[in-house]
């Protein structure tokens, strides 16, 4: 089990943020997150290498939890997103 404090802790201290949603889907319990996460780190990478990029980054985290979901914007797919959201 992980908090979302320390998983928070964790990304901001792998790669600069711009934008980061977390949230816990297990009730509290720590075992199941879903992120919205936007940082310039993200340039030139398609969706499969941020994934496995931030799966990297977070591997201990990950492997603490039953479920992990993720959503990776640079700054302007997710300005672009935002709109699209209306």
């Amino acid at each position: 089990m992980i908090d979302l404090v320390d998983l928070e802790a964790a990304i901001r201290a792998a790669l600069p943020v711009s934008h980061l949603e977390i949230e816990d889907q297990s009730s509290g319990c720590g075992e199941s997150y879903a992120i919205i996460l936007v940082s310039e780190a993200f340039e030139g990478k398609n969706t499969l290498a941020r994934h496995r990029f931030v799966n990297d980054l977070l591997k201990v985290q990950i492997a603490q939890m039953h479920a992990f979901s993720q959503k990776t914007f640079t700054p302007k797919q997710y300005n672009d997103y935002l709109a699209k959201q209306g």
